[in-house]
């Protein structure tokens, strides 16, 4: 009780100095299942009718073009080796100099993402920008090869 009443102190009331925490925790309670019940409701769903794109995928080449960038730091472009100063000279006989070829660039996990950039950067100063990067894709617990005759090593 807030209050007390004594037989002795006449018409005088103590005060008493204890705090009743029982209508705090009422409130408390209260608000916290008005929160409950308006935090679901704050979250909105906006029904959205998205365009159905009508484009058909990019097919793949039969032979893609594939420069690898080996954990050495070595490249390779298909099969073979080849030094990055002669990647140039390298691409422009391989694609008969058409620089609008696609050139799936491959690296090891790990090789530096810098690296990686320089490597297109390289590319890029040749004049072949339609780069792609090729990865793996994960279905089922089961690495898939991305791109055709890309194989993962053992």
């Amino acid at each position: 009780m807030a209050g007390g009443i004594r037989e002795n102190s006449g018409d005088d009331l103590d005060v008493n100095h204890e705090i009743n925490v029982t209508p705090f925790i009422d409130v408390m309670l209260v608000l916290l299942i008005i929160f409950m019940v308006a935090a679901p409701l704050a979250t909105v769903d906006i029904n959205v009718d998205l365009p159905v794109s009508n484009a058909t995928p990019a097919s793949r080449p039969d032979e893609p073009l594939f420069v690898t960038l080996k954990a050495d730091l070595s490249l390779a472009m298909g099969n073979d080796a080849v030094s990055r100063e002669a990647i140039a000279s390298e691409l422009d006989r391989v694609t008969e100099g058409d620089r609008e070829t696609r050139v799936f660039v491959r690296a090891d996990q790990a090789v530096p993402y810098g690296e990686v950039m320089e490597v297109m950067n390289l590319l890029r100063s040749s004049g072949y920008v339609r780069i792609a990067l090729v990865g793996l894709e994960s279905a089922n617990g089961v690495a898939v090869p991305e791109a055709p005759g890309v194989q993962s090593a053992p």
